[in-house]
């Protein structure tokens, strides 16, 4: 091998291995090295002749190899110990298999039909797939309390991470974005991930007794705050506002909560810095151009009448394909969420996005009710209330299967979804140490 192949890939395949034999003795270190990669590894674009097509190119980045690596090592260890389980029953499943179903059959059918280039159609199909490969790994492998703190610690550290590289990049007058995106950043991607989080440390504050958690996850948030805001996307300014009226709404103090938003949100104009007030306002200030769409009488920037005019020719020309569409990656870029999932899946890919939708919807709010534990709580809150401000943020954005958000988004849902049973067992623990103690207390002998 060392003779027929260059070093760097030797290193890769050597890398790979060392993974793979971590991986497959404890996943659980795997899956930290996962948590990491998410914002903080590079990307590569591999493909020129998709971005001329797509308007974006297809990339791959460390965490795709890592992601793979770690799940061949998943799918290695349930083979020899099959008592592990592959697919464990979640309220996801169906929502999932039928979903990803209607991806594979609309591309299946663009491909034959000639809408969809092969490599560019299965790459993002599998990008998606990814997603679940993920949710299932956590449902499949988290087991106990402690894991669930370790595995949220780091993902809250890998935020705080990334929230002080953007920060760094204030200074230079720039939108920030997250690391390693390439000479193009998406503040777009970093808006959306930083809301979501922020929501999840949020929902800890909210529900947690301690004290020292509180502080320390409001800190975080206090360094999230000028990182999401000069992001200056405005889809993610949108999802912020149900965001903060949904944890209102779920406080104990719902009138005076959302008094004090509402106060917020009138204020905001005179207490936000100039970059941001220009950029909200550049929707509708920028100088008058041939390309720019006129809605009500008011003239939108161009960046949000690409976005109108996409969503009309879907429109136009979603009845040419409307049962399962064009395909995944068959009709071109479009930057936001439902008309996409329309154009390339058609009605029933429409129908079957929606339906997983509502489950998550239904089991964050079914898992907020059941788990008594603060932190089990806060955590199903935070995800209820982040999945909401992602669902506003996604009419602006790709949000349902960008990779910087979904990762993160699909690794807490598989921990929202075994809440009640971590609970259970929690609970179970001390009765069955009890139960020893007092079994060898009788063993015992009394003394003379």
């Amino acid at each position: 091998m060392i003779s027929q192949y260059p070093p760097d890939i030797l290193i890769l395949v050597c890398l790979a291995l060392a993974i793979f034999i971590i991986s497959f003795i404890k996943i659980e270190w795997g899956l930290y090295l996962l948590i990491f990669s998410m914002l903080l590894s590079p990307e590569l674009n591999i493909s020129e002749a998709t971005r001329a097509s797509l308007g974006r190119g297809i990339t791959l980045r460390f965490e795709d190899f890592l992601l793979v690596v770690i799940g061949l090592s998943w799918f290695a260890k349930n083979a020899v110990n099959k008592e592990l389980g592959l697919f464990l029953k979640t309220p996801l499943n169906i929502a999932i298999l039928f979903y990803v179903s209607i991806c594979l059959l609309s591309t299946g059918v663009g491909i034959f039909a000639g809408r969809v280039a092969p490599k560019t159609g299965l790459l993002f199909v599998l990008k998606y797939i990814e997603y679940f490969i993920i949710f299932f790994m956590i449902v499949n492998h988290v087991k106990d309390k402690d894991q669930v703190k370790r595995l949220i610690f780091c993902l809250l550290l890998t935020c705080l991470i990334t929230s002080i590289i953007g920060i760094i990049q204030i200074p230079g007058g720039g939108r920030t974005s997250a690391p390693f995106e390439g000479e193009i950043g998406e503040p777009n991607t970093l808006g959306g991930y930083l809301l979501f989080i922020g929501a999840i440390a949020t929902g800890l504050i909210v529900k947690s007794e301690n004290q020292r958690l509180k502080i320390l996850l409001l800190i975080l948030i206090l360094i999230i705050v000028p990182a999401f805001l000069f992001t200056q996307s405005r889809s993610s300014y949108i999802g912020l506002i149900p965001t903060c009226f949904m944890f209102a709404l779920f406080s104990k103090r719902r009138t005076i909560a959302v008094g004090l938003i509402t106060v917020a949100f009138l204020l905001s104009p005179f207490l936000l810095p100039s970059q941001i007030k220009n950029r909200i306002l550049y929707t509708f200030t920028q100088p008058e151009r041939s390309d720019q769409v006129e809605l009500g009488g008011l003239r939108l920037d161009t960046s949000t009448s690409a976005r109108l005019i996409s969503v009309k020719n879907i429109l136009k020309n979603f009845p040419k394909h409307p049962i399962v569409g064009y395909g995944v990656g068959g009709y071109g870029f479009t930057d936001s969420q439902f008309p996409r999932i329309l154009i390339e899946t058609g009605i029933v890919g429409l129908i079957a996005f929606i339906y997983l939708l509502y489950s998550i919807f239904r089991m964050a709010i079914n898992r907020m009710k059941e788990v008594k534990i603060p932190e089990f709580k806060g955590l199903a809150l935070g995800f209820l209330v982040g999945f909401v401000g992602l669902f506003f943020h996604s009419l602006g954005a790709n949000t349902f299967i960008i990779v910087r958000i979904m990762e993160p988004f699909w690794f807490l849902a598989g921990i929202i979804a075994v809440l009640p049973t971590l609970e259970r067992q929690s609970q179970a623990q001390p009765r069955e140490s009890a139960s020893r103690t007092r079994k060898l207390a009788l063993a015992t002998p009394l003394s003379s």
